[in-house]
């Protein structure tokens, strides 16, 4: 059976205050006729394929992509840390510049829950998206010949995406998924390569709890760690950069990912 979180269709993104500033270091390149932010130096021989959650191409999340990328920020000023740059990361627009409207989040009318529904049964199903990635991938590796193994990050809905394409024949060395939705059991008991899961505390205990059981059964190398006082997609679009504690717990939890990728990359 297939549960969804809650909060990945009632929670909103946060909007950060007009004063915050962050500048993208990426660029946007075509892959697949999809606009994909790329980021990381050219030199890189590692890659992530990145999967966004249901907001898209979200200040948060291309900040994060450039965090994996090349490094953290500092907590001290003056003070540079990890900046060695060892992967090259490509977000896919798979929503083609129309993510799911923040208007109806959280849903209150009859038509908003209607438009939440349609949405992730239709651009957010992962039925639509899973048949891409292969094709994807395959460009990207003729396209980046100097990257020699690959990794795969998704979020929520896009966590579904990770889970999926880390199962028998997968072209990933290692993959990771933040605050997920749809899981479902028999995914995790077909994953074949070190996975790494980083729920909320918005996710259903007693459903993670059984899918990380069974993840470790068939995949012994892999992680979880729950993170007890973050919200659901407090790693992208619901990140709270103005909250210097939820910051800490954001930047944590791609160090987590990227130590995991080095270690299995």
């Amino acid at each position: 059976m297939q549960f969804q979180s809650k909060a990945c269709c009632s929670r909103p993104p946060v909007v950060l205050a007009g004063g915050y500033n962050y500048t993208p270091k990426g660029t946007y390149t075509t892959y697949q006729g999809l606009k994909t932010y790329e980021t990381g130096p050219q030199t890189s021989k590692r890659g992530i394929l990145f999967i966004y959650d249901i907001f898209g191409l979200y200040i948060q999340t291309l900040r994060g992509a450039d965090i994996l990328a090349s490094g953290f920020p500092s907590p001290l000023p003056g003070l540079h840390l990890d900046t060695s740059g060892t992967y090259r990361v490509f977000m896919p627009d798979f929503f083609k510049t129309e993510p799911a409207d923040i208007a109806n989040y959280p849903p209150k009318t009859p038509k908003q829950f209607e438009y939440i529904t349609n949405f992730m049964t239709g651009p957010a199903n992962p039925a639509n998206t899973l048949p891409l990635i292969g094709p994807l991938v395959e460009e990207l590796k003729a396209k980046n010949p100097e990257i020699e193994s690959w990794a795969i990050l998704g979020f929520c809905w896009g966590g579904k995406i990770a889970a999926l394409s880390s199962q028998e024949g997968s072209v990933f060395k290692a993959s990771a998924q933040a605050h997920p939705s749809l899981l479902d059991t028999e995914d995790a008991k077909k994953v074949v390569i070190p996975h790494v899961v980083l729920p909320s505390n918005d996710e259903v205990p007693e459903v993670m709890e059984e899918w990380v059981t069974e993840l470790k059964k068939a995949s012994p190398k892999s992680y979880n760690e729950t993170f007890t006082d973050q919200v659901h997609g407090w790693m992208s679009s619901r990140a709270d950069f103005e909250n210097q504690h939820n910051f800490e717990e954001y930047l944590r939890g791609y160090r987590i990912v990227r130590a995991f990728f080095d270690e299995h990359m």
